[in-house]
């Protein structure tokens, strides 16, 4: 029995490290395409072959720095420590030092993304058509407009729920000294969410819509060093940013991937 279970641990971390990764969803900014308590399988396999993210994909990737609420301290148990690292470590749950956020791709490298007023959002000049954004809300708000050149090897990344999402938008300006252009390094990008696995009742597949494969989006050329137009809207997206942080924390968001 010990041999099964060493065998069984082993396959366990096999698969989560090279093949597929369970992440559960502990916030509403993927609403309606996720929903809290969701569990989606992610595809940690094809980037090892060099694939890196398309527009229109759900991806889970590592918080770049400053994105998500400090960590909460670990357990004083040492007996419910134990457990969780034996958890995460073969999967099971998320470890405490993993920080993970789930968002929509929606400018790769090379890109020119763009918002004004309510929207739509552009890539490229080519509008995007967005039936997955949250009801009610639109693409983009009249005071938080946006123009991003995405650099090579970098994503724009943005939640389907626009008022409830720290997404790229909320991460231009400076963090700790250095500027930030909201971007995300492909480096940091875990793998594809590819099926909501849980609760059975939800299980679905998460395709790439339609509106990225339309004609003449594809960006003729590889942007240079990222120029992101919200000066006039920092302060703003600042005080936003921290209201939602807030919330974040009030909520308890602190496993998973947040969105």
């Amino acid at each position: 029995m010990p041999l099964l279970i060493g065998i069984a641990l082993v396959l366990a971390l096999i698969i989560k490290t090279f093949l597929v990764q369970a992440f559960s969803i502990p916030s509403d900014s993927m609403n309606n395409t996720l929903l809290k308590g969701d569990r989606v399988l992610v595809d940690k396999l094809t980037p090892w072959f060099g694939s890196t993210p398309s527009r229109g994909e759900v991806v889970v990737f590592h918080d770049p720095g400053g994105w998500l609420p400090e960590n909460p301290p670990p357990s004083s148990n040492p007996a419910v420590r134990g457990l969780q690292k034996t958890l995460s470590f073969v999967g099971l749950m998320p470890s405490a030092e993993e920080k993970d956020l789930i968002k929509r791709v929606i400018g790769v490298g090379g890109d020119t993304v763009s918002c004004k007023g309510t929207g739509p959002v552009m890539v490229n000049g080519k509008p995007l058509n967005e039936p997955y954004v949250f009801p009610g809300n639109t693409p983009c708000t009249p005071d938080m407009p946006f123009t991003v050149h995405v650099p090579k090897g970098r994503i724009w990344v943005m939640g389907d729920h626009r008022q409830d999402s720290l997404d790229s938008r909320y991460h231009v300006g400076m963090y700790k000294g250095k500027h930030t252009d909201g971007t995300v390094s492909t480096k940091q990008v875990v793998g594809r969410a590819v099926v909501v696995a849980w609760p059975i009742n939800r299980w679905d597949w998460l395709g790439i819509p339609g509106t990225f494969s339309q004609s003449g989006i594809n960006a003729a050329g590889t942007a240079g060093p990222a120029a992101v137009g919200v000066a006039g809207a920092i302060p703003l997206v600042m005080l936003r940013r921290r209201r939602l942080l807030r919330k974040h924390e009030a909520a308890g968001a602190s496993e998973g991937a947040e969105g």
